[in-house]
Formats: structure tokens, C-alpha cells, sequence
């Protein structure tokens, strides 16, 4: 993976690149709103993510053969769905926020089509709507 260059969204506190840089690939990209997440990612790698992805053209990120996310997925979770249901908040992509970053991932899928793509690991994402997401 010595010569792969990709991209880090949602990016936390920079998990996805500590196991990427650690077969050799390269980072040339990151996105994240959290600015505690955003200062620590920055302790740990010298790089100040971008901010809000959804103000970003695909146009404007570098080219990567890897796009990784951790979006945020509590709309789709199966931990988290009976809780958003209970206080009545919208689930899959009709929560107003978190459930529409989604389409932003495949926005810049469609514009970069990268060789492979990871995303955070979300326990009833395929099963989510009945299968429908």
C-alpha cells in the first residue's frame, strides 16, 4: 500500500489513518467539524482537518485511491435507532443532519471514483429500512 493515497472524512481523531499510514499509504485529505476532534487530530499528525465536508466541492479534494469515513451513523444504528425513535427525532436518511452526510460520501465517490472505499462499521446499516439503505 506504499504508493496509496487517500482521504480521511469525518475524520475523528484520525483512526482510519493510524492504520492506513501504518502500511504506508499516505494521507492527502481530511474533513472534520469537531474541534476538540480537529485539535487532537492535529496533536497527533501535524494537519488541521478541513472543516464541514458538506461545504466542500469534490472538485477541491485531492485525488486518493482510498476514501475512508466514519460518518456519523447513529441514524442507521441499532444501537442507536429506539433511542432517536424515542424522542421522536428521524431516522436513516431523513434525520435532517447526521443521516444526510451519507450522501455527501457518495458525492465524492461519484466525482473521484477512488479504487475502494471504507467506512465506519455500523451493526444494521445493510439491514436498515428493511434493507432498503
Amino acid at each position: 500500500m506504499k504508493d496509496y493515497k487517500f482521504i480521511d472524512l469525518f475524520a475523528g481523531i484520525g483512526g482510519f489513518r493510524i492504520a492506513l499510514e501504518s502500511v504506508g499509504a499516505k494521507c492527502v485529505f481530511s474533513s472534520e467539524i469537531n474541534k476538540y476532534s480537529c485539535a487532537t487530530y492535529e496533536a497527533n499528525f501535524g494537519d488541521f482537518p478541513d472543516g464541514d465536508i458538506t461545504r466542500i466541492l469534490a472538485k477541491d479534494i485531492p485525488e486518493h485511491d482510498i476514501l475512508c469515513a466514519g460518518f456519523p451513523c447513529q441514524p442507521f444504528s441499532q444501537a442507536s435507532v429506539p433511542k432517536y425513535r424515542s424522542m421522536g427525532l428521524k431516522l436513516g436518511f431523513e434525520h435532517e443532519t447526521q443521516g444526510t452526510l451519507f450522501h455527501d460520501i457518495c458525492r465524492i465517490l461519484k466525482y473521484h471514483k477512488p479504487k475502494a472505499f471504507i467506512l465506519e462499521n455500523v451493526k444494521h446499516l445493510k439491514g436498515h429500512d428493511g434493507g432498503n439503505t
